[in-house]
C-alpha cells in the first residue's frame, strides 16, 4: 500500500480531469440534483402549490447554487495550482466578512497581517513545502503578537490579537489543508467528496431535524439545531463518505471500510461543530448572518463555514495514516 491516492494516471490539468470515475459521479450527480431541484420548483410554481415567497426564495437559493458550484467544482478541476489560488480568495472573502463583522477591519495593521499569513501559508501549500506551512502556524501567531505593540496601544490589545489569531488559524492555517490536499496527484475525487459531503452533511441536518426534530440540542447557540438532525447528520454523511471513498482509496492505507467509516464521522462531527461554532460567533455578535452576497445562503462564510474544521481534520487524519500530500517533488518555487 502506498500514499497517494488511486488514479488512472496523474492528472496535471482540466484535459484529464475526469479519469477517476468518481469524479465523473459526483460532478454528474450534483449537476442532475440542480437541474431536478429546479424542475420541481417549475413544478410547484406552475400547479400554484407554493406562494410567491417562498417562490422567491427558493429561486434565489436554486439560483445562489447554481453560481457557487461551478465556482466550486471549476477550479479542483482544473488543477492544483486553481485549486490551491481558489483556497486562497476564500480565505480572503471569509476574513473580509469576518472583518466587518467583528471589527477586525477598524486595526488596519493586523488585518493586514492576517490576509499576508493566508496569502503565505496558501504560497507554501503552492510550493509544497510542508515545513514552512505548518511554521507559519507559531510564526504568524507571533507576528500577529508583536505587531501592534509599536503603536503603544495596551488597551484593546488582548481582543484585537485574540480576533486577529483566530481569524488566521480559521481562514489561514484551517482553510488552507484543502489546497495542500491538492498536492496528492488524486486529489481532485477526494476534495470534491468532501465539498459534496459538507454540503450534504447540512442538507441532512435540515432535513432530519424538520421531520424528526423534538429535542433542540444548542439552543441558545444554534436554536434551529436538533438532537434528531445531528444523529441524521452524522449517519448520512458517515454512509456517504465511506461507501464513496472505497474507490478512491482502493490500494492506500485507507481502503479497510473502518477506516472509511472514521473518516466520515470526522467530517460530519467537524462540519456540524463549525457550523456551531460561528452561529457562536454570531450569537456573541448579535447578527444572523456574517453576510448578503449569496441570497438565500447569507455570506460566503456562512456557506462555507464547515471547512474551517473538517479541511484541518480530515488532512491530518489523513497524513498520519497514509502520509496523503507527501509524494511527488517538493519546494517547487523555491527549491
Amino acid at each position: 500500500m502506498n500514499g497517494t491516492l488511486a488514479i488512472p494516471t496523474a492528472p496535471p490539468g482540466f484535459g484529464r480531469a475526469f479519469e477517476h470515475p468518481v469524479t465523473q459521479g459526483i460532478v454528474i450527480a450534483t449537476v442532475g440534483v440542480l437541474v431536478a431541484a429546479s424542475l420541481i420548483i417549475l413544478a410547484l410554481q406552475l400547479t400554484h402549490r407554493i406562494g410567491p415567497a417562498l417562490r422567491k426564495e427558493l429561486w434565489l437559493r436554486t439560483g445562489a447554487w447554481g453560481v457557487l458550484l461551478p465556482l466550486m467544482l471549476g477550479p479542483v478541476l482544473a488543477g492544483r495550482e486553481w485549486t490551491i489560488a481558489a483556497v486562497t480568495l476564500l480565505g480572503i472573502f471569509c476574513l473580509r466578512e469576518y472583518d466587518r463583522a467583528t471589527g477586525l477591519f477598524r486595526e488596519y495593521l493586523l488585518a493586514g497581517v492576517v490576509a499576508l499569513g493566508i496569502l503565505l501559508v496558501n504560497f507554501a501549500a503552492l510550493d509544497h513545502w510542508y515545513g514552512f506551512y505548518v511554521a507559519l502556524w507559531p510564526l504568524m501567531g507571533v507576528l500577529i503578537a508583536v505587531a501592534t505593540i509599536p503603536q503603544d496601544r495596551p488597551e484593546g490589545y488582548i481582543q484585537r490579537v485574540g480576533l486577529a489569531t483566530f481569524a488566521f488559524m480559521l481562514f489561514g492555517a484551517g482553510l488552507a489543508h484543502l489546497g495542500y490536499m491538492a498536492n496528492d496527484p488524486g486529489y481532485r475525487p477526494l476534495v470534491l467528496l468532501l465539498l459534496t459531503a459538507v454540503a450534504l452533511n447540512d442538507v441532512a441536518a435540515f432535513t432530519f431535524g424538520k421531520l424528526f426534530g423534538r429535542r433542540k440540542m444548542l439552543p441558545a447557540t444554534s436554536p434551529n439545531k436538533t438532537i434528531a438532525g445531528a444523529l441524521g447528520a452524522l449517519t448520512t454523511t458517515t454512509l456517504l463518505v465511506a461507501f464513496v471513498s472505497g474507490p478512491i482509496f482502493a490500494g492506500t492505507a485507507m481502503e479497510p471500510l473502518w477506516l472509511r467509516l472514521v473518516l466520515g464521522v470526522i467530517v460530519s462531527v467537524a462540519g456540524q461543530l463549525g457550523d456551531l461554532m460561528l452561529s457562536s460567533i454570531k450569537r456573541d455578535l448579535g447578527i444572523k448572518d456574517m453576510g448578503t452576497v449569496l441570497p438565500g445562503h447569507g455570506g460566503v462564510l456562512d456557506r462555507f463555514n464547515s471547512l474551517l474544521l473538517v479541511s484541518p481534520a480530515v488532512f491530518h487524519f489523513l497524513r498520519w495514516i497514509m502520509d496523503l500530500g507527501a509524494a511527488g517533488p517538493h519546494r517547487l518555487i523555491t527549491g
